[in-house]
């Protein structure tokens, strides 16, 4: 069994990874920004006989991510990184505010390498460890009104088909990519206007779950 760390794992997909992987056995380490959310997947997790922590985690901080990363693994040995965390970007480029350009980037790209490089000496320890990159199908091909969204993803398909590369025979390092899911993350934006077309995050994560084997997962 792994004890899997998950960034944005207070909802949406996240949430859902955390559950469905507590089912089947794993320990659950939830990180996000907020406290709240985290608290109420982490009970959701116990209450069905399942191990769960949580830790608010600011991946925009480096510093955060040092010393969460030295608390999180003195107090556990983490075999797996779920890097799922995410914000969106959506407008043309000449309506994007420069805070909006700056959290995406930030979050997704700075977010995504600056908790893999800390935690990845802890995993090359570890027996059979695995890396996840939440990439979604904004990593392989431009779409309109998304420009920074998909330089955010197409930067981290990149971060994981190297890291692949680098750590072949080392950490199993899976890229998954998925379409639009019926999530929080679309909150405050008016971009996707038929939400009923979108997958549940819940049937994303039972997809992802059962094909985490492979190094590319295509939902």
């Amino acid at each position: 069994m792994h004890t899997i760390l998950i960034t944005g794992a207070g909802t949406g997909l996240g949430k859902e990874l955390a559950l469905v992987y507590a089912k089947k056995g794993h320990t659950i380490i939830l990180t996000g920004r907020k406290n709240a959310p985290l608290q109420e997947v982490k009970a959701m997790i116990v209450a069905d006989g399942g191990r769960a922590f949580s830790h608010t985690l600011d991946l925009t901080q480096l510093a955060d991510v040092q010393r969460k990363v030295a608390a999180i693994t003195e107090e556990h040995t983490v075999t797996y990184l779920i890097n799922n965390a995410g914000v969106g970007c959506f407008g043309s480029l000449t309506e994007l505010a420069s805070e909006e350009i700056e959290l995406a980037i930030q979050t997704n790209v700075l977010g995504t390498i600056y908790l893999t490089k800390e935690l990845l000496p802890h995993l090359l320890k570890q027996q059979q460890p695995k890396i996840m990159n939440i990439i979604s199908t904004a990593g392989q091909k431009g779409k309109v009104n998304e420009s920074v969204y998909v330089a955010s993803k197409f930067a981290v398909r990149g971060f994981t088909e190297s890291l692949q590369k680098e750590l072949e025979g080392k950490v199993m390092v899976t890229a998954t990519y998925m379409g639009g899911m019926d999530t929080p993350f679309w909150n405050g934006t008016d971009h996707i206007k038929d939400k009923s077309r979108l997958k549940s995050p819940k049937e994303v994560a039972e997809i992802i779950t059962s094909q985490d084997v492979l190094p590319e997962i295509h939902v």
